[in-house]
């Protein structure tokens, strides 16, 4: 019973010291969470099946690399990045998908009922 005591208190003062590990690098620890979002909206990008969702999770991929310039204090190609890529390219891939998506007709619906 005591080794468990132990052990208990051992994981609850590692948590403790990670706690103030992250409040003392609030920075890091907001990197990292935004990296693991770019990182699965990639993944997603390339898995999806619906292109509109895709063009939009490459939105978030983007949004996420705007925010990263502001952490490296790159406030100018951070805005430009918004602007240009979230703004403007993802729109833009939005409505090409769907000003082109037309539906296919299968081959037994020839009949002009």
């Amino acid at each position: 019973m005591v080794a468990i005591m132990d052990l208990l208190s051992d994981i609850w003062w590692g948590l403790r010291d990670f706690m103030y590990y992250c409040l003392d690098n609030l920075d890091l620890c907001a990197f990292l969470i935004l990296a693991a979002i770019a990182i699965l909206g990639a993944i997603y990008v390339v898995t999806d099946k619906e292109v509109v969702h895709s063009a939009f999770y490459l939105a978030l991929v983007f949004l996420c690399i705007g925010f990263v310039y502001f952490f490296l204090e790159a406030e100018f190609i951070g805005v430009i990045q918004l602007l240009v890529y979230v703004g403007a390219i993802t729109i833009l891939f939005a409505f090409s998908i769907m000003l082109t998506r037309r539906k296919i007709m299968s081959k037994g619906d020839d009949s002009d009922e």
